[in-house]
């Protein structure tokens, strides 16, 4: 009997080992796996305050978020991306990877990874920008430093790539915000000399006025984040991008909707216009939060909605005013 339990015990701890080197090796290919150059779409670059392409011209790329993929991983799929391109006209997608709560990055990296690089790869297959976004409200230097060691060397010299490297700083200074950020960009250059690199700014990313008064050393090919929330973001916060764009200070909106801070109530659809004849104005990329199906106002999908490919039925009234800005403003990358 005792030798029976112990050939149990053995086979247990096989079969444990096993799946452990599966997982590990899993991960690896994940990461490891670099992406072939895909020529489709122009390597766009920083000048001035704009973003341009090969030829010099004004581009500005207007998409979607995706939600955070620990809580909406159903949408992180290649026919929702696929639904984004032909259905809503997007020239933009952004990949919301979660870092601190329960099941994002931090806990199982091997899922934030599979969902972020399903996204990025069908993006790139459908001749899509997308922002890989590292989804944090805190300072996680090293794990981030090694977040996009590992996409840079997946998505080396692939244009469609852009590296938001710092979310949303909520209670860290801009000092502490801009040592990050040089340490990540450093990173990242290190692999991939030309990609698009967005820096994150405090408060939610409305101090932009901060990183005008004294932005990041390592500067080239880089923009800087604002966040909006028309209904709580009004012309204090438009007021204030204007002073960080006079002082030559390149702004991409990673993110933004019409409603409150908090992502619920009433949209405010003269604010949210405003918004975008400012964007419009000034030649600013944007991408609208998000794809997910949380009872909340900025959720732009029913929970009834299918993973992909949805109908009229299947959209909120926040999903349907963004699908209708889309496809009324982007027939293709916007170019001046």
């Amino acid at each position: 009997m005792v030798g029976y339990l112990d050939t149990m015990k053995l086979q247990k701890m096989k079969t444990y080992f096993s799946l452990f080197r599966a997982c590990l090796l899993l991960c690896f290919v994940i990461l490891c796996t670099s992406v072939p150059a895909h020529a489709a779409v122009e390597r766009l670059s920083v000048k001035g305050t704009f973003l341009v392409n090969e030829q010099g011209d004004k581009v500005v790329l207007k998409g979607v978020s995706l939600g955070w993929h620990n809580w909406w991983p159903r949408f992180y799929n290649a026919a929702a991306v696929k639904t984004l391109k032909e259905q809503w006209h997007c020239t933009l997608v952004r990949a919301a990877m979660g870092v601190e709560p329960e099941g994002a990055y931090l806990t199982n990296r091997q899922k934030a990874l599979e969902c972020v690089t399903t996204v990025a790869d069908a993006a790139i297959e459908n001749d899509l920008y997308v922002i890989i976004d590292w989804h944090s409200h805190g300072l996680r230097t090293e794990e981030a430093k090694d977040f996009f060691k590992q996409m840079a060397t997946r998505y080396k010299g692939i244009p469609n790539v852009i590296y938001e490297i710092f979310n949303e700083p909520v209670n860290d200074s801009w000092e502490k915000v801009r040592e990050y950020s040089e340490e990540v960009i450093s990173v990242i250059r290190s692999i991939d000399r030309e990609a698009l690199i967005l820096v994150g700014t405090p408060h939610w990313d409305q101090d932009i006025h901060l990183a005008a008064d004294n932005p990041v050393s390592n500067a080239y090919n880089v923009m800087y984040t604002l966040h909006f929330y028309a209904a709580s973001h009004k012309a204090w916060l438009r007021d204030r991008a204007d002073y960080a764009l006079e002082k030559g200070l390149p702004i991409f909106v990673s993110e933004c909707a019409g409603m409150k801070a908090d992502g619920d109530g009433k949209i405010d659809r003269k604010e949210w216009n405003q918004w975008i004849s400012w964007m419009d104005r000034h030649a600013v990329s944007w991408a609208a939060w998000s794809i997910a199906d949380k009872d909340e106002t900025c959720s732009m999908l029913y929970p009834s909605a299918p993973d992909a490919e949805w109908d009229d039925k299947d959209l909120k009234k926040w999903g349907s005013i963004v699908k209708q800005v889309l496809r009324t403003e982007t027939e293709d990358v916007e170019i001046y």
